[in-house]
């Protein structure tokens, strides 16, 4: 497996934009100067853009925002949320079941909850404000940055991570992250890379440290 090493060789990070990012996803911000987000591609089906993963008491469950038909070569910042669907409502149910007792919800729900209560139009935007919420509550300072063209190819001293972290959980696909074990709401057997908002709600101030941890060398 290739791996990634941070900083020694490039200085700024390319990456497309996820909802709710995986852990994975969020050690690789943290590796970079810079982080550039691939504001100009086109949207890609099945993959974290927009969806993620919780652990709820039954089992690992996805989370996924609708999106408008007719994606076929969209830009990624022209793609509509499908608000005739109540997702809005189902994706906070899940996230009080699965984390409501969890130590750190009440601390955080403040920020989120109202997300979930606004009809958003595009995508994009429901996205980049959820990772500014998320990096916020782990007081991570990056600076991030939308790409104003698409380079199939990037120039010297980015490293290109589009399409890279993608969703299939498996420790040898991870890119930025080895897994550290940390207590769960649910099960004997510890989920790894799941959303960041799993380790938010159950670390809290820690995650960040958790993140720290995990950093591939």
């Amino acid at each position: 497996m290739e791996k990634h090493q941070p900083a020694l060789q490039v200085n700024d990070l390319l990456i497309d934009l996820h909802y709710l990012p995986c852990i994975d996803y969020v050690s690789g911000l943290m590796q970079f100067k810079q982080v550039q987000l691939e504001a100009r591609e086109h949207y890609q089906k099945q993959s974290y853009r927009n969806r993620c993963y919780v652990l709820t008491a039954n089992k690992v469950e996805a989370l996924t925002v609708p999106v408008q038909q007719g994606t076929h070569r969209q830009s990624i910042r022209d793609l509509r949320v499908a608000n005739d669907q109540s997702w809005q409502m189902h994706h906070w149910r899940c996230l009080q079941a699965a984390y409501g007792k969890s130590p750190f919800f009440d601390y955080y729900r403040f920020d989120l909850e109202p997300i979930y209560r606004k009809n958003w139009t595009f995508l994009f935007d429901l996205n980049y404000e959820l990772l500014t919420i998320c990096l916020k509550s782990m007081r991570l300072k990056i600076s991030l940055n939308l790409t104003e063209w698409y380079d199939k190819v990037p120039p010297v001293g980015l490293f290109d991570a589009r399409s890279r972290v993608k969703p299939q959980n498996e420790p040898e696909t991870y890119i930025f992250h080895q897994p550290v074990v940390y207590h769960q709401n649910f099960g004997q057997e510890f989920v790894p890379n799941l959303s960041i908002i799993d380790l938010l709600f159950c670390q809290g101030p820690a995650a960040s440290d958790v993140l720290l941890a995990g950093l591939r060398e």
